[in-house]
């Protein structure tokens, strides 16, 4: 591999300062590149608003107000709900948590 300096300005604080110098010194390029994707789609997501921890608050977010005539709906067309849910950025296991919730509020059930 080819070894290339690379020089940035950032505005910090001096403790972060030696922080990102202290971690930019032990970490291989790779980590770096992937912790940097991370913090990059995480910051994007807190922009957009759509930041919320845990599966269990997606889940939330995505069926707590739905009527049974939205969630029947929702079934019915369960493909085109699927891209939406990962043009969101949701994982299959989360979407297959909010598909078993909308299945329950479909049937009529309070069971949550």
């Amino acid at each position: 591999m080819i070894e290339k300096e690379l020089k940035f300005r950032l505005v910090a604080s001096e403790r972060q300062f030696r922080e990102i110098k202290y971690y930019f010194s032990l970490l291989h390029a790779d980590s770096i590149v992937s912790g940097l994707k991370f913090a990059y789609n995480r910051q994007k997501a807190r922009e957009g608003g759509y930041l919320m921890l845990g599966r269990k608050s997606l889940v939330k977010k995505e069926t707590s107000m739905l009527t049974k005539e939205q969630a029947k709906w929702r079934l019915t067309n369960w493909k085109s709900m699927i891209k939406t849910y990962r043009n969101k950025g949701y994982s299959y296991p989360t979407i297959s948590r909010i598909k078993k919730d909308i299945k329950l509020i479909a049937k009529g059930s309070n069971k949550k």
